[in-house]
């Protein structure tokens, strides 16, 4: 039995062996997976087809609006054009593959235990490609919409150029609620902010003020994410904002950069999640394809995902039809640096 040895001293397989009894190792039959999987604004947002590569859709900046004039002496005086613009958004790739080798899976199954692993595997990579979505739709690396510069989504914190930011020294509540009602107190655009997504460090930070000013919080529940989800909301004159704490936006250990010597930048987030879309290519979940055998046998599987994100509500109503993109300003969404 030579070509045993490289598997050294077989008896060490038992963990026990004495007058009587042999040990062997046994195991549970379910495997403890608390690996992260979805990012909760990926849950949230609509998914609609993309109308082709690139996705076209139009956006309304202007209307025509009256003038008061004298009753008894009206005169005829067309105002500014109604102004709609066409927006572009390139559809991105994500890829994934997984190999089965054809005598380890027929090992694990004839043993009974596990049998389902290679079920699990493939729901787990559907899952892992929509969780590298959820990352991307904050952080992706592109930066322009229209001529890619990266494979990843133009990410939310990047489409999004209206920002704010909290003193180290100012409340956090005030400050978001403050630039809440700058959103809504926009004269031109209809703005309704639904919700305002923190990294949960920044969560906590704002539950600890609240905490200090001996006050509770009001909670809302989120239905629309896997499990359900509690959590604070914020009043404001929008209404009652839930306050989601989402793991895949920066904090200030990974990713957030330093305003203030000494001081840590956090991200908050103010979203009109109506105005959030992920466009696809012929379905919104991943796809699985058998891509054959190998020549060792072994099972392939791929999983495709053809689609990009929009923030969209980013304009200006003094715009003309050729103001190129890079002078657009985001009017229904806010990126909001707290410093402490």
């Amino acid at each position: 039995m030579e070509h045993l040895s490289r598997f050294g001293d077989m008896s060490a397989a038992a963990d026990f062996l004495g007058p009587g009894a042999i040990e062997t190792p046994r195991y549970e039959s379910e495997i403890l997976d608390m690996v992260r999987r979805r990012g909760y604004l990926g849950q949230r947002i609509r998914a609609v087809p993309a109308t082709g590569q690139p996705h076209r859709y139009f956006e309304q900046v202007r209307i025509v609006s009256g003038a008061f004039q004298d009753p008894r002496a009206l005169t005829f005086t067309p105002g500014p054009d109604p102004t709609r613009r066409e927006r572009f958004v390139t559809l991105k790739a994500i890829y994934a593959a997984i190999n089965f080798g054809l005598f380890d899976v027929e090992v694990t199954r004839q043993q009974g235990q596990f049998s389902m692993l290679v079920a699990k595997d493939i729901t787990d990579t559907v899952q892992g490609t929509l969780r590298t979505s959820d990352k991307a739709i904050w952080n992706g690396t592109d930066t322009d919409l229209i001529v890619p510069t990266t494979f990843e989504y133009v990410g939310g914190l990047t489409q999004i150029n209206r920002t704010a930011s909290i003193a180290s020294t100012a409340s956090i509540i005030d400050g978001l609620k403050a630039e809440v009602a700058s959103l809504m107190a926009s004269e031109v655009f209809d703005v309704r902010p639904t919700a305002i997504y923190v990294n949960p460090v920044l969560g906590d930070l704002i539950d600890q003020e609240e905490r200090l000013n001996h006050r509770q919080m009001p909670q809302t529940v989120l239905n629309n994410v896997t499990g359900g989800l509690t959590v604070n909301g914020l009043s404001t004159q929008a209404g009652l904002l839930p306050l989601i704490p989402d793991w895949s936006l920066p904090n200030g250990a990974t990713g957030g950069s330093t305003t203030e010597s000494g001081k840590t930048d956090y991200r908050a987030v103010i979203l009109s999640e109506a105005l959030v879309e992920r466009v696809y290519l012929t379905t919104p979940e991943p796809r699985t394809f058998v891509l054959g055998l190998e020549g060792n046998v072994a099972t392939r599987y791929a999983v495709v995902l053809f689609d990009s994100v929009v923030f969209k509500g980013k304009a200006n109503a003094t715009q003309s039809q050729g103001t190129t993109e890079s002078g657009l300003t985001t009017y229904s969404h806010t990126v909001v640096t707290v410093i402490r």
